[in-house]
């Protein structure tokens, strides 16, 4: 009985110090959690604020045109250029996106391809191209948005990406680019079929444009990087004349060279329906 009785006393001792040892350790261990935690919150926030601001420093422009050169240059620095023209109507609101019509001028093996593109937020984006060699509408499938477009280094998810809350986002802290201090943020895609793991931007602190975009693969491997440069600056709005977008798994590069913007033209949702890819010629 006493043997019973002191193996119990033992028990309710180690009972007694493993609760003791508990309380002391506990709160810590959550203490570490809930910091970690708070510090992710405060991360996300904070990337979404700059995102935001960033995004929302163009609104109100309404609708615009402007005509380009895109340049293809293949791994061994051979050329090739493009003409082709930009229409686009700006979101009602956040929570749908920008519509968007691109029409190729020259040269005339592609000449009157266009792609019409009305983004969405976290459902597929609806995406149209025409041919005019099969002279037929080509819809993109939401498996396909992540393939070049047009045989350049831009994909056809590229021309819908820019939609705030297609993304979450992570604060990475402040850095350095081109003379500028900017603010480096993590972007995840939140839509199914992205071609992209993650997206990282660099915006800068003095007008909140994105200067450079880092698009990583479906491995987490650096696919792409685009520089934006040349900003001007149309009544508060800022547009970068020229994008530079470097393939670095195939060394290929294409740049988007912009002429004027014109933002007194009236667009309408009539000029962006399906119907108008079957008038392109």
């Amino acid at each position: 009985m006493a043997m019973r009785l002191t193996s119990l006393s033992r028990t309710s001792r180690s009972l007694l110090a493993a609760t003791a040892l508990m309380a002391v350790t506990a709160p810590a261990a959550f203490a570490q959690e809930d910091g970690a935690s708070m510090s992710r919150e405060k991360s996300d926030e904070k990337g979404y604020e700059v995102a935001a601001r960033s995004d929302r420093s163009d609104n109100g422009f309404g609708s615009s045109e402007v005509t380009a050169t895109m340049v293809l240059r293949n791994a061994a620095g051979q050329e090739t250029s493009r003409e082709l023209s930009f229409k686009t109507l700006e979101r009602e609101n956040e929570s749908v996106g920008d519509k968007s019509l691109v029409i190729f001028e020259t040269p005339r093996d592609v000449a009157g391809t266009a792609l019409l593109s009305h983004a969405k937020i976290l459902e597929p984006d609806d995406q149209w191209l025409f041919l005019p060699a099969l002279n037929r509408v080509k819809r993109i499938s939401s498996a396909n948005k992540s393939g070049p477009f047009v045989g350049s280094e831009f994909a056809f998810e590229d021309f819908t990406s820019t939609e705030l809350n297609k993304y979450s986002y992570k604060y990475v802290g402040e850095g350095e680019l081109d003379g500028m201090t900017v603010d480096i943020v993590e972007r995840y895609p939140l839509y199914e079929n992205s071609g992209y793991t993650r997206q990282v931007s660099y915006v800068d602190q003095e007008v909140y444009q994105v200067r450079k975009l880092e698009f990583y693969d479906r491995k987490d491997s650096l696919l792409k990087t685009l520089m934006f440069s040349d900003y001007t600056e149309y009544d508060g709005v800022w547009r970068a004349k020229k994008l530079s977008m470097v393939n670095h798994q195939t060394n290929k590069e294409t740049d988007l060279v912009y002429g004027e913007f014109d933002f007194s033209v009236e667009l309408t949702d009539g000029d962006f329906v399906k119907g108008v890819l079957n008038r392109i010629r």
